[in-house]
């Protein structure tokens, strides 16, 4: 059933969308200011980024322990919020029983903020140790670096998030421009407002009208308009004057140079051999401007001059195509896009005016406008590729064969959610799969673009002696998508290993991206550095053994998904249990950036986890409260159950500017001892959680997977009732085998541990 829309004004002036969905198992709320940095006042940068960091401290009504922040988290839901050039965007995602909950507190946090100086002294420290790793990110550095080729005195060259010596939270001036700008712009004319769920439209409009009333009444306001826009960088692109709809047209435009099939410009580059990695995004659009990039890498041999000629070429043909062609293809497109996504993604496309649709009269003439302030040539062979059937909804057709009995199928996933999750992981001997791995990895990368486009994701990695493929999305493209993929691992395209290259991740999501090795107890394979010869790669699969799990596929697709797999190199086998160990590791890895990073996981055994869980749902708060509030040990700080290569724990993860590993490590020894009160409420929240139907269908997936690798049964409801089953003597004996002298802690940390009681 496809979604139903609704466009309404309320008599105060906000702007309301909202969005029937019966698809979905969540609802989600979008709440859009017309005004951010560029709307400050210059002499207070970081002014606007600042204000909405202390939306989320708590108000007199709904305290920091009961803000929109603690009352998502406790859901098991998403919040954030984020300040762009002339807009800042609240939103969170939710159970649809829980929407009302959390769009009061979102609308009365940011309609009546505490702004008590006090409490912005300590969130100042926090911007400024945002502004720390800011300063020291390279892809951050790199997108200021590329944002001063713009020409002139425009806003976006300037300096804009803030740190302790641009927020004088002492000065008058600053504290009169901080309440100004509160009270000249969150007012309803100034905020569009988007619901979506599988609430009807009526229930949605009455939640809407009910809650927003907290917004002083104002009128839209007409925000500066900026100077003009220009510059002479070649991969970025300014754009003056555009009509209403240019943005929608630039997503058609940049949906075409992603497409990376014969006929368009990715595909000249890579029979070139000349393509290393490519990106396009839009970085600003306001007012009839828009700034946008193509991030580039060439290898060293390519003819980047030639290179130019071919886009400016392409820009040539799009230009003379029929645009209801180009139209049509970018409808299918945005239609996979529409029903892939969930209640956030659709709730801030829609708060942005930006929703999953083709192009309507106005912003076709939008893109005609576009084309025509992009530098054009008549030069190169181009086409427009046919229809990808990775966005078709049939299947292709397959003869019918047994399933390999490796392969496992979990009924978890209704198919009726049209998600499915497929996960097929080899077991290599390391004697001949070393550096196999790289190799492998570049030739899929064309496809995982492809993939991407699609709205699917493929992705390829490595685990110590394991190599995963892990696809996901609709359920024809998921078998489509595996069946291009198992042909490119078994002949791959090119023998060369890809190029290491790349902005470094700051230090924590690194280190959480070598938390599954690390629980493996191995490092991450260097990369060959010369090409590799098939016959190892012959060899490396005879002698591999394969298991996999299916999730969310319905008869018709594991047919075809059988037929796939008939080709799926190696040798079927079972899988073996998680590893475990006892007492304390400690995994020090060498990382880019100065700050502190930590992170602390805490395995338990399967009859611990249900009891695990609610540890963690409760730790979650004081987590925050006393690590980032009140010892204000950086920005990045969080505290989560996880599960890690079939093992389920607690994790906690810090990066400090300034505190020690070992001081990190003593915080949350302290915080542990405290203890923790059961709390009915959040035990029965966290229980409703485990509800297939309540649950993100990539979690459920995600789910599945990790008890197939834990040789568990995937059984949700007996998870929901062991957590209500939980008493406080479990949570306390619990904690004290946390604390225990046999406790087993995995540590990972961008220095050497601080003393010899780690391994």
């Amino acid at each position: 059933m496809p979604d139903t829309t609704r466009h309404l004004t309320l008599a105060n002036g906000l702007q309301l969308t909202l969005r029937h969905a019966p698809r979905l198992k969540r609802s989600a709320a979008a709440l859009r200011v017309h005004a951010g940095s560029h709307d400050a006042p210059r002499q207070w940068p970081g002014l606007a980024h600042f204000l909405e960091h202390l939306f989320f401290l708590g108000t007199a009504r709904f305290p920091l322990e009961d803000g929109l922040m603690r009352y998502v988290q406790a859901l098991g839901g998403q919040v954030n919020a984020s300040t762009r050039e002339r807009t800042t965007d609240f939103f969170f995602e939710v159970p649809p029983a829980a929407l009302a909950g959390g769009l009061e507190r979102l609308c009365q946090m940011l309609a009546e903020p505490d702004l008590g100086i006090e409490r912005q002294a300590r969130e100042r420290e926090v911007i400024h140790a945002e502004f720390i790793a800011w300063s020291r990110n390279a892809q951050a550095q790199q997108q200021f670096a590329l944002l001063q080729a713009v020409a002139g005195d425009h806003p976006l060259v300037g300096f804009h998030a803030g740190n302790r010596y641009s927020l004088a939270i002492r000065n008058t001036g600053f504290q009169h421009a901080l309440s100004g700008f509160h009270q000249r712009f969150y007012r309803s004319g100034q905020i569009t407002l988007s619901l979506c769920g599988p609430q009807p439209l009526d229930e949605l409009e009455q939640l809407a009208r009910q809650l927003t009333g907290a917004f002083a009444t104002g009128a839209a306001l007409t925000q500066a308009q900026p100077p003009a826009l220009s510059t002479n960088e070649p991969l970025l692109f300014a754009h003056q004057a555009l009509p209403h709809g240019a943005e929608q047209a630039l997503e058609l435009l940049l949906a075409g140079l992603a497409d990376n099939r014969p006929g368009s410009w990715l595909n000249a580059l890579q029979q070139h051999g000349w393509l290393k990695a490519f990106k396009a995004e839009p970085l600003y659009g306001f007012a009839g401007q828009l700034l946008w990039h193509i991030d580039l890498k060439l290898h060293p041999q390519a003819d980047r001059e030639e290179a130019l000629r071919l886009l400016h070429g392409w820009f040539g043909f799009i230009r003379q195509a029929n645009p209801n062609q180009l139209n049509q293809a970018f409808a299918l497109l945005q239609q996979r896009r529409e029903r892939s996504a969930s209640a956030l993604e659709l709730a801030r496309r829609d708060s942005a005016g930006q929703p999953f649709v083709a192009l309507d009269g106005q912003a076709m003439a939008a893109f005609q406008t576009l084309l025509e302030q992009l530098p054009c040539l008549d030069h190169g062979q181009w086409q427009l590729p046919a229809a990808d059937p990775l966005l078709l909804d049939d299947l292709p057709n397959a003869r019918a064969v047994a399933m390999p009995h490796a392969l496992n199928t979990c009924a978890l996933l209704p198919p009726t959610r049209q998600y499915a999750a497929l996960h097929l992981r080899w077991q290599v001997p390391p004697a001949l799969g070393q550096g196999l791995h790289a190799v492998l990895e570049r030739s899929l990368l064309p496809l995982q673009a492809r993939c991407e486009h699609a709205s699917v994701q493929l992705q390829f990695s490595t685990l110590g002696e394991h190599w995963q493929l892990r696809c996901t999305g609709h359920p024809a493209a998921v078998v489509r998508a595996v069946e291009y993929a198992l042909a490119a691992l078994r002949s791959p395209n090119e023998w060369q290993p890809p190029e290491q290259e790349g902005p470094a991740l700051i230090p924590i999501r690194a280190l959480i991206n070598q938390l599954p090795n690390a629980v493996h107890g191995t490092q991450p394979a260097p990369s060959p550095t010369s090409p590799l010869e098939p016959s190892r790669l012959a060899a490396a699969w005879q002698n591999s053994h394969w298991h996999g799990l299916a999730t969310g596929f319905d008869a018709s697709a594991l047919q075809g998904l059988a037929a796939v797999l008939q080709n799926c190199p190696g040798q079927a086998a079972s899988p073996t249990p998680a590893p475990h160990w006892q007492g304390q590791r400690w995994h020090h890895t060498k990382l880019a950036g100065s700050e502190n990073a930590l992170l602390l996981f805490c395995p338990l055994p399967a009859a611990q986890q249900a009891c695990g869980r609610l540890l963690a749902q409760l730790l979650q708060g004081p987590v925050y409260q006393r690590l980032r509030v009140e010892l204000q040990l950086g920005y990045a700080v969080f505290s989560a159950f996880r599960q890690v290569e079939g093992l389920g724990g607690l994790l906690f993860g810090v990066q400090s500017p300034h505190a020690s590993h070992g001081e990190i490590l003593g915080h949350l020894h302290a915080l542990l001892s405290q203890g923790v009160n059961l709390d009915s409420n959040a035990q029965q929240a966290l229980a409703e959680q485990f509800d297939e139907a309540a649950m993100a269908n990539a979690e459920v997936a995600e789910w599945a997977w990790q008890t197939h690798l834990a040789t568990q049964p995937a059984d949700l409801p007996a998870l929901q009732r062991s957590i209500l089953m939980i008493r406080q003597a479990d949570l306390d004996a619990l904690l004290a085998h946390l604390l225990g002298a046999d406790r087993t802690w995995l540590c990972l940390a961008n220095a050497a541990a601080p003393d010899a009681s780690w391994h």
